[in-house]
């Protein structure tokens, strides 16, 4: 019998899967947007109890992406995408540093902290905004009354088109580096993973069983801190 003659061998492209974003960045992610959403639509049309609900998760969501940012993966810590105005020019220029193309690049740097400096602004102003008629933060008692009017006015004023403004910003930048540029950011977002050369070096995110139990302690912890805030009302 004449031996089945030996598949072709399957071609090395040079690429390799590499593990970029850990599973809790990636929920904490996809669970802002939904939240963020949420509290702009209840916000607009009124349902101030869930608006209220939503913003305390917006809160938690914050403070566990504060602390993961120095605990978490290797590219989900301030550290990775904390560029400075050298790196900034230099990627502008077409000199961009071999990181920039892994993690958050400069821009998409500026584009992280710019969201969750808004999102935390907004949190804090609505925890001490009152309108005097339907609804108070559980914190305005904290505050002067000229504060709190000030606070309540950037809330539901400026505060809230910068935030829809930042989120326009972000779903053009991923437009355009989808259309343009050919990168698959909200896939890699989805996976964890990224489609990288196998001669960069590139050190992967831990993603274990480990750092997500931890992941889940932190997050736990930042609920618990949240609910607590909220029964603060006097």
């Amino acid at each position: 019998m004449t031996p089945p003659a030996p598949s072709p061998a399957t071609p090395d492209t040079g690429l390799a899967r590499t593990r970029i974003w850990d599973l809790p960045t990636r929920l904490f992610h996809g669970l802002l947007a939904v939240t963020v959403t949420g509290v702009l639509v209840t916000g607009w049309t009124g349902v101030m109890d869930w608006h209220f609900r939503l913003g305390y998760a917006v809160l938690a969501l914050l403070l566990f992406r504060l602390v993961w940012g120095f605990m978490g993966g290797r590219w989900s810590r301030f550290a990775a995408f904390a560029h400075g105005p050298r790196s900034v020019a230099a990627y502008l220029r077409g000199q961009a540093h071999p990181d920039h193309l892994i993690g958050h690049n400069p821009l998409g740097s500026l584009s992280v902290f710019a969201m969750l400096a808004v999102l935390a602004l907004q949190v804090a102003t609505g925890l001490v905004a009152d309108d005097a008629i339907t609804y108070a933060g559980p914190l305005a008692h904290t505050v002067s009354g000229a504060m709190s009017s000030l606070a309540t006015g950037w809330h539901a004023g400026q505060g809230k088109w910068v935030v829809i403004a930042l989120i326009a910003l972000h779903l053009a930048a991923l437009l355009y580096h989808g259309l343009v540029r050919r990168q698959r950011l909200v896939a890699s977002m989805i996976t964890g993973d990224k489609v990288l050369s196998r001669t960069t070096a590139v050190t992967p995110s831990r993603d274990d069983a480990a750092m997500r139990l931890l992941a889940l302690a932190v997050f736990a912890g930042c609920v618990a801190v949240a609910v607590w805030i909220g029964t603060m009302r006097p």
